[in-house]
């Protein structure tokens, strides 16, 4: 089990910002292996409680033998826009603090099983819940070369998504690629050396994004977050890529307006009302002293907004 655990980016500042009652009600979004939530309990009184979500079984397995001893905790297997049904299940009106790490485990990304990683042998599946939705590599042999196309510009941001594309299409007229080292190979024969990694990072996340429809999910995420926080409550985000940490930094300036009139409006008369305060104004990054002990925290950025 010891493969399993996971180094906590940015830690301690997740604690001192999320947690602002100690006999409060808080919810752990993504708890993967529970490396936050451990600590979120050590500040945390015995009246308190904890809600654990994560839809990996990898990880809800491993955290249900953790915290079995744990009165304190109910874990949960599904994915974190079902927030309002857990919510209702629990009987539970508002959350204290609401936290989510966006990012993929260590474990998923080591673990070649996962099928995450691209430096070993493994299906090219990609799906947090191999149960739901479909595998990234019936999008690479199935789908037409401009939706493949599509989803690497803008999920990955590459900018050679056609080229990849049609190379994709030439490659599985031959031989469907229905692993992660057939499409490395793939991506190799056609970069060159110095833009192999980030080339291939991109990939990888282009097709994890969508097959776990992991946009349009954290969007309902954090909008049915915002409407069960207590006033007071604070909600922490971490993610690591500028698609994710966009959507987060527009849905937070956008809860933050009073108003959405056009400019010269004389009277306001949209009805929208501010529902958050920002607390962070620029996001939140990993010391120096962290990025040398756990180098994939290097690209990790934290928000924090506070219901009014």
């Amino acid at each position: 089990m010891d493969k399993l655990v996971h180094q906590p980016v940015l830690l301690n500042e997740s604690i001192d910002y999320l947690i602002t009652d100690q006999n409060g009600i808080y919810l752990d979004a993504t708890i993967g292996f529970g490396g936050h939530s451990k600590k979120f309990l050590e500040k945390l009184n015995e009246s308190a409680k904890l809600i654990g979500i994560d839809k990996d079984d990898n990880a809800f397995q491993y955290c249900k033998k953790e915290f079995q001893n744990d009165k304190r905790v109910v874990l949960y297997k599904t994915g974190f826009k079902n927030i309002d049904i857990i919510s209702k299940i629990e009987f539970i009106d508002k959350f204290d603090g609401i936290f989510a790490d966006l990012g993929v485990s260590s474990f998923q990304l080591d673990e070649s099983d996962s099928g995450f990683t691209y430096r070993e042998e493994a299906t090219l599946d990609l799906r947090m819940n191999k149960e739901d939705g479909i595998p990234a590599y019936k999008i690479l042999n199935e789908f037409e070369e401009k939706e493949i196309a599509d989803i690497l510009f803008h999920y990955g941001e590459e900018k050679n998504s056609r080229k990849l594309a049609r190379l994709i299409k030439d490659e599985r007229s031959k031989k469907k690629i229905t692993t992660t080292t057939h499409l490395k190979n793939l991506i190799e024969s056609f970069t060159p050396q110095p833009y192999v990694f980030k080339t291939l990072s991109r990939v990888f996340q282009a097709l994890r994004i969508y097959v776990n429809n992991e946009l349009d999910e954290l969007k309902e995420f954090l909008e049915k977050s915002i409407n069960l926080l207590n006033p007071g409550g604070r909600i922490v985000i971490i993610s690591y890529h500028s698609l994710e940490d966009r959507i987060v930094k527009e849905q937070f300036k956008y809860e933050n307006l009073d108003c959405i009139c056009p400019p010269k409006t004389p009277v306001c008369i949209c009805g929208k009302e501010k529902r958050i305060e920002i607390i962070t104004k620029k996001p939140v990054t990993p010391s120096e002293k962290e990025i040398k002990e756990n180098r994939r925290s290097r690209s990790a950025k934290l928000r924090v907004a506070e219901r009014v």
